[in-house]
């Protein structure tokens, strides 16, 4: 468990160290897969739409997103860490 918490800690100061959305961008494409980005996309996008108060049918219809995975995401919402809540402010700016 240590060694998990040890690897999250490297990757989250890597993320912190990027300098703008080109080394960003180029950080993910190398440590992700293309469905992986595309998922982390969607997740995102499903969040701004459920914190805009959307339904699951129209961001269904949007997103192309799977009820389990804006169930999951408006759980996160609700009972989670509180990452959405920091983030989806600030992508509003």
């Amino acid at each position: 468990m240590q060694k998990d918490e040890g690897r999250r800690a490297l990757l989250y100061k890597a993320i912190l160290s990027l300098k703008n959305e080109e080394e960003c961008g180029a950080f993910f494409e190398d440590l992700c897969t293309v469905s992986e980005l595309r998922a982390m996309a969607q997740r995102l996008e499903v969040a701004q739409l459920l914190d805009q108060g959307l339904i699951y049918n129209d961001i269904l219809q949007r997103t192309g997103a799977s009820s389990a995975t804006i169930s999951r995401v408006n759980r996160a919402l609700q009972y989670g860490a509180d990452g959405y809540r920091a983030v989806l402010p600030r992508l509003k700016g």
